[in-house]
């Protein structure tokens, strides 16, 4: 039985978890965070705004004595085996864990950590980066989108009144695919080192146009609903962005920590085999991606 303020834990209180976070502090909802660093504070950077979270932020398992309703993860998806000793305590059968994570795949890779809690997928849909300070930059609305089902009302009601918009979609998976496609398609900052600006250039526009006609067919033998415009609608989405905007994935290649390859790119070929799609594309930029984030050299 959940109560009327159910209680809520998040783990990983990076860029998407610390806007979270601040969301749910502004209204007088701090959730107990959970994090590899003890952080005395927490800051979110709104425009001219900062809201600061008190800390710390929880590093031991142990400190936790009973299961929450709700557990937010934020880690990426190369932290999830890391979060399992927290998911264990965090959790049980009554729990709802919503994975604020990249993919389509987040329900299967998260289900085995959850002590039988229901794993509820996300989009997220919005750009916030880490800054040098260790604050965190949120440079446009917050907006998360739950496949309509019982478990995301719960969702929606912790956040009703945030910053943090949620919508309920039906039809979740065409959703999912096409954030997928947008994330593949960024993947190819990775390679040039270069931020949003480099899809001015019309050598990328085509690379990118035709990585995502790939990336769009294998979404649809998997059951997406999505439309011949896709793929130009999202080269005008990084063509209108700030030059300077980046993605995670680069920020991670930046800093030489591994990278979300698989569940972004790699998925897309692997599905393809699946259904058996030619995947030219993915075939060159997978193992580049792959071998930037895990070596050897």
């Amino acid at each position: 039985m959940v109560s009327d303020n159910p209680s809520v834990a998040l783990i990983g209180p990076g860029a998407i978890g610390t806007t979270i976070v601040a969301a749910l502090h502004e209204v007088g909802r701090t959730p107990t965070v959970c994090g590899r660093t003890a952080h005395p504070q927490l800051i979110l950077r709104v425009d001219n705004e900062h809201i600061v979270v008190p800390g710390p932020v929880l590093t031991e398992p142990g400190d936790i004595h009973q299961p929450f309703d709700l557990v937010f993860v934020a880690t990426k998806t190369t932290q999830l085996a890391a979060s399992a000793a927290w998911l264990k305590v965090l959790c049980n059968e009554n729990t709802v864990v919503c994975a604020l994570q990249n993919g389509v795949e987040q329900k299967a890779q998260i289900t085995p950590y959850v002590a039988g809690a229901e794993v509820l997928p996300s989009v997220v849909w919005f750009p916030a980066q880490r800054e040098p300070d260790a604050s965190v930059w949120l440079r446009a609305a917050p907006r998360l989108t739950l496949p309509d089902t019982p478990a995301a009302k719960r969702v929606q009601t912790v956040l009703q009144g945030t910053r943090c918009a949620v919508d309920l979609s039906p039809d979740f998976i065409s959703v999912a695919w096409r954030k997928l496609l947008q994330n593949a398609a960024a993947g190819l900052m990775v390679l040039s080192g270069r931020r949003a600006g480099m899809f001015s250039r019309n050598d990328i526009t085509t690379l990118a146009m035709d990585y995502l006609q790939e990336c769009l067919a294998v979404a649809r033998a998997e059951g997406a609903t999505l439309g011949d415009a896709v793929p130009q609608e999202i080269v005008a989405g990084f063509q209108r962005a700030p030059a300077d905007l980046g993605t995670s994935i680069l920020a991670d290649r930046q800093a030489g920590r591994p990278l979300e390859w698989d569940i972004r790119n790699g998925v897309v070929q692997r599905y393809g085999k699946k259904h058996g799609i030619p995947t030219p594309f993915s075939d060159v930029i997978v193992p580049l991606l792959a071998a930037g984030s895990d070596g050897p050299g």
